[in-house]
């Protein structure tokens, strides 16, 4: 599979952003979505897992764009951000900042180690994400800022730096490798970009004209239905979602979808509320997992229950296969003389297989009929679950594939799962088909009592 579907115009920008870098699809994503839209993205992770090298990758997809970087410290002073005071403007008794070449003159903006500011600098942060404006001197200037990264090795654990972490729209976790690319880690060469091609550039007339159609996209029924949902569950958190947020996000929705000229916002769209919705890293996971279960249909099914009857099945045709000969029968001796009598001889296997079936029990018609209804009336509803399963997993897996801003692990995992699942129901009905021919090859007896068995039982929990 692909990494992105072509269907993305800005795929070659993705293809910039992720070259070399494992396991960062989403915050690729996102951060790319970020610039798109002109929101704030805040990079949450410990050092090493290349926070900063994303943010410079998206200021070389920017054509001209003015880019400022900082680590911030609690020591750093409001000059190391927003430029020195013009000395010509003090003997004028006038407090204002030489801006450029700072931040406030910035398009894209890096600060790593963001909450470790004082509460100077992030007063003034605070005006400039929101408003995009600079209060330099007696003037508020418009500042040309079109999105700024944040990275943190944490969340902050200071209410008093509540209202500058609700600023940044999208919050992304980005964690170590895991250990299943860890050696990948190791044996590849070290990521590096060294030009970036036309074709990735994000023309800021294309990104202009792209925000000014998104408000004509319109939400559609099953999306607020979701975002209500989405509403409901979020209420559970220790920290609600503001009602500025809810906004942001049906503004971002809007240009996700105009960015694939959709008139209406999908359902998958929504793969983008993990970040926008989740209070912190620890609930990403579970906002993920509600969007994969609700959109990507991966809720669990119910299937424990037939799993129990088909092996009931396999257990009572094991039974019944090794029920003995009536006791006034002789045939098992009549078995064990024929074993002694041929011994290593297989050429002599069909002399043993007549006597061993005469030393089996034998059932009667009825019996053995009564068998084969129970074991057809479960197989018909096995099939017709397993072509609703396997309708559906198409459909699914069709979508997933077809859209092009959902990150490729998210897509592998869908696969994965839609795809086992079909192959388990595949498996039950092989295996209960299997049962269904045992029955109707056990040995008939005419002598045998004519009553129907009483049906195989399972436990459905």
């Amino acid at each position: 599979m692909s990494a992105t579907p072509s269907g993305l115009p800005w795929a070659p920008a993705l293809a910039v952003l992720e070259r070399g870098l494992l396991q960062r699809d989403e915050a690729a994503r996102v951060l790319l979505l970020a610039a798109v839209a002109g929101e704030h993205v805040l990079l949450l992770g410990p050092p090493g897992t290349a926070k900063s090298e994303l943010a410079r990758r998206l200021q070389c997809l920017l054509p001209g764009a003015r880019y400022f970087e900082r680590l911030l410290t609690r020591f750093t002073v409001p000059e190391e951000l927003f430029g020195p005071l013009s000395l010509r403007a003090l003997e004028e008794d006038r407090y204002e900042r030489l801006t450029e070449g700072y931040l406030p003159a910035a398009e894209v903006v890096f600060l790593d180690e963001v909450f470790k500011a004082n509460s100077a600098i992030l007063n003034t942060l605070l005006s400039l994400l929101h408003e995009r404006q600079f209060d330099n001197g007696s003037q508020r200037l418009a500042v040309p800022l079109r999105c700024l990264v944040g990275a943190s090795n944490e969340q902050p654990q200071d209410d008093s730096l509540l209202a500058f972490y609700d600023r940044f729209l999208l919050r992304v976790p980005v964690l170590p490798v895991d250990d299943a690319h860890f050696t990948q880690l190791l044996t590849d060469p070290p990521a590096s970009l060294t030009e970036v091609p036309p074709a990735a550039q994000l023309a800021p007339q294309q990104l202009q004209a792209l925000r000014e159609q998104a408000p004509t996209v319109a939400l559609g029924e099953p999306v607020l239905a979701h975002l209500l949902a989405a509403r409901n569950q979020a209420s559970q958190s220790e920290y609600p979602v503001s009602d500025r947020r809810w906004r942001q996000l049906v503004t971002l929705l809007q240009v996700q979808a105009a960015s694939q000229q959709a008139k209406v916002v999908q359902p998958w769209d929504l793969w983008v509320l993990p970040f926008v919705l989740a209070s912190g890293p620890v609930e990403v996971p579970a906002w993920r997992e509600w969007f994969l279960h609700r959109v990507a249909r991966t809720e669990p099914m119910p299937l424990d229950g037939l799993e129990r009857a088909v092996q009931a099945f396999e257990q009572q045709l094991d039974i019944e296969r090794r029920a003995p000969a009536d006791v006034q029968d002789d045939n098992a001796g009549k078995l064990a003389l024929a074993r002694a009598i041929v011994g290593p001889d297989a050429a002599r296997d069909d002399m043993v297989r007549i006597t061993s079936d005469r030393a089996q029990h034998h059932f009667s018609r009825i019996h053995i009929a009564a068998r084969v209804a129970q074991c057809d009336a479960l197989l018909l509803q096995l099939q017709s679950l397993r072509d609703d399963t396997e309708t559906l997993a198409r459909q699914i897996i069709t979508e997933a594939r077809a859209y092009a801003w959902l990150p490729p692990s998210w897509r592998d995992a869908i696969c994965n799962e839609h795809t086992a699942r079909c192959d388990r129901l595949h498996n039950w009905c092989q295996r209960l088909q299997a049962a269904r021919d045992g029955f109707a090859e056990l040995p008939v007896s005419a002598e045998a009592p004519p009553t129907e068995p009483a049906p195989v039982t399972w436990s459905a929990h």
